[in-house]
């Protein structure tokens, strides 16, 4: 990911970014030209609700995308993360370097 700052980001709306069901190293291109391209917007909201099948590249991508985010002082949040998701991080020890929300009770 880019280290570049980016002092004039444009006011508007959060760019999401919904990452596919199928979230594995072939779907990465697509999903990192996004990432990319989320570095210009306002802030940013990763929707991993829907994967169902992640694995260690997928998660390396997100994390070098929170990071270089966060450098760039560009506020990305969760709009939900599926327990497969959950689960493969956890098994990394990358929940808290990515950030992800906390579980809700059933």
């Amino acid at each position: 990911m880019g280290s570049k700052s980016n002092p004039q980001r444009k006011a508007g709306e959060a760019r999401v970014i919904a990452l596919p069901t199928d979230f594995r190293l072939t779907e990465l291109a697509d999903v990192k030209a996004g990432l990319l391209q989320a570095l210009e917007a306002p802030s940013v909201q990763i929707d991993g609700a829907g994967v169902e099948r992640v694995d260690t590249a997928a998660l390396q991508l997100l994390l070098a995308f929170r990071r270089a985010a966060s450098a760039q002082g560009l506020p990305a949040s969760w709009l939900g993360v599926s327990e497969t998701m959950r689960d493969a991080a956890g098994v990394l020890g990358l929940t808290q370097a990515l950030e992800l929300p906390a579980t809700m009770p059933a």
